[in-house]
C-alpha cells in the first residue's frame, strides 16, 4: 500500500499535463468542428469537398503519426521562419504543438458527430420555422443547433473521453522539454527504476479513470440540462419473481 500511495503523491503533478493538453483542445477543436460539420453540409461543392477532404485525412491517419508529421513540418520551418521572427522555442514547445494536433485530430472527429446529428435534425421542424418567417441565422440558432447538440451531446462526451485519453501519447511522440512529465512518461521513469509495471501503469491507469469519470460527471449534467424540457425516464429496477 505504501508503493501505491507514493506513485500516487509523485504522478499528482503529471496528471496536470494530461489535463492540460485535453482541457486547451476541446474548446477550440468544438469550434472547429461546428464550422467543418456545416461546411460538410454545405450545397457549395468546394466547401463540401475541402472539408470531408480535412475529415477523412485526419479521421484516416493514426495521431501517433501526426504528432511526428506536424513537429518535423515545424522543425523544417525553424530556421527560415520561427527563429527570424524569435518564436522557434514557442513552436516547437511540446505544450504548444501537443494541444495544436490534438485540436486538428479531434475537430475532425468531432465534426463527423456533429454532421451525423445535422442530417438527423427533424426536417419538419426546420420546415416550421422556415414557414413562420425566420431567416436561416434563426433557424440555425432556435431549431437546428438546439437539436443538433441534444443529438449529438453523448457522442461527443465520448470524444472528449478519448481526447483526454490520447494525451497519453504526446510526450511518446514529442520531445520532453526540462522537467516536464505527464502520466505515461513518469510511470516509465519509475518502471525504468525497479520494473514494476504493474505497479506503476495501474497508478496511471487509475488516474485516467478518476479524470474520465469526472468527465463522465459534468458532461452528464449537461446533458440533463440539455433534455430538461423532456419528462424523468423511469428508472429501470429488477425484482426478482419471488419477492413481488
Amino acid at each position: 500500500m505504501e508503493a501505491i500511495f507514493n506513485d500516487l503523491q509523485i504522478m499528482l503533478p503529471a496528471v496536470m499535463f494530461n489535463i492540460y493538453f485535453a482541457a486547451a483542445s476541446i474548446p477550440l477543436g468544438f469550434v472547429m468542428a461546428v464550422f467543418l460539420a456545416l461546411g460538410k453540409a454545405s450545397s457549395n461543392p468546394v466547401i463540401t469537398r475541402l472539408s470531408r477532404g480535412y475529415i477523412y485525412a485526419f479521421r484516416g491517419s493514426p495521431l501517433f503519426i501526426q504528432f511526428f508529421m506536424f513537429y518535423s513540418l515545424a522543425l523544417s520551418l525553424n530556421l527560415t521562419v520561427w527563429k527570424p521572427l524569435g518564436i522557434s522555442g514557442f513552436v516547437l514547445h511540446p505544450l504548444f504543438i501537443g494541444p495544436l494536433v490534438l485540436v486538428l485530430n479531434t475537430a475532425a472527429y468531432t465534426a463527423e458527430i456533429f454532421y451525423g446529428a445535422l442530417r438527423a435534425v427533424p426536417r419538419g421542424a426546420v420546415e416550421a420555422a422556415r414557414a413562420f418567417g425566420m431567416s436561416r441565422s434563426q433557424q440555425f440558432r432556435r431549431v437546428v443547433w438546439p437539436n443538433l447538440i441534444r443529438l449529438a451531446w453523448p457522442a461527443y462526451t465520448n470524444e472528449v473521453v478519448f481526447l483526454f485519453h490520447a494525451t497519453a501519447i504526446v510526450y511518446f511522440a514529442l520531445p520532453v522539454v526540462g522537467a516536464q512529465a505527464d502520466l505515461m512518461m513518469t510511470a516509465k521513469t519509475l518502471f525504468e527504476r525497479d520494473y514494476n509495471a504493474f505497479l506503476h501503469f495501474s497508478v496511471a491507469a487509475l488516474y485516467f479513470l478518476a479524470v474520465s469519470l469526472v468527465v463522465f460527471f459534468l458532461f452528464g449534467l449537461v446533458y440533463q440540462h440539455l433534455m430538461r424540457h423532456l419528462p424523468a425516464q423511469p428508472r429501470l429496477r429488477y425484482v426478482p419473481s419471488w419477492w413481488r
